[in-house]
């Protein structure tokens, strides 16, 4: 679990080092909702959106840090800690 505060920096750190075919996914304390970012290309990233709302998008590195911060406060807005999983392109059930 990683504060709120630093989570998109550490996403950021870490799905820089991420394979293709692999992600992170964000979820809140309770684990009702959830973010899952899995890496497509050498540049670009799929994102999938679970909770208040159910939506997909699609963007690079550069647009990846802006969406996340929109995402995160629409996602986690009172949550303080964010359970980090990484996963594989097998593991995806969306």
């Amino acid at each position: 679990m990683i504060d709120k505060a630093s989570a998109i920096e550490t996403i950021l750190r870490k799905l820089k080092k991420t394979q293709v075919g692999r992600g992170l996914d964000m979820r809140t304390y309770k684990r009702d909702r959830s973010l899952v970012i899995m890496r497509t290309g050498d540049d670009s990233f799929s994102v999938a959106q679970d909770g208040f709302a159910k939506e997909r998008f699609a963007t690079d590195f550069k647009g990846l840090k802006k969406l996340l911060k929109k995402l995160v406060k629409q996602e986690f807005p009172r949550s303080n800690k964010i359970r980090i999983y990484e996963i594989d392109g097998d593991d995806l059930c969306i």
